[in-house]
């Protein structure tokens, strides 16, 4: 299993494990808040570099 595929898997259960925990708009509010921040923390270089490798990975 690759490592992303890990990450991916992780969220998952953390998800899964949050939406029994607590109501499903809070859950839903970290599930999409944590990557957002993760983003908003990055400079602008980083920020090229990060859409310009998806952009690759997506064939354009």
């Amino acid at each position: 299993m690759s490592k992303k595929a890990k990450i991916a898997a992780g969220g998952v259960a953390a998800g899964v494990i949050l939406l029994f925990w607590l109501p499903w708009w809070a859950a839903l509010l970290i599930v999409l808040g944590v990557p957002a921040a993760a983003y908003l923390t990055l400079d602008s270089g980083q920020r090229r570099r990060l859409r310009r490798v998806t952009r690759k990975e997506i064939g354009h």
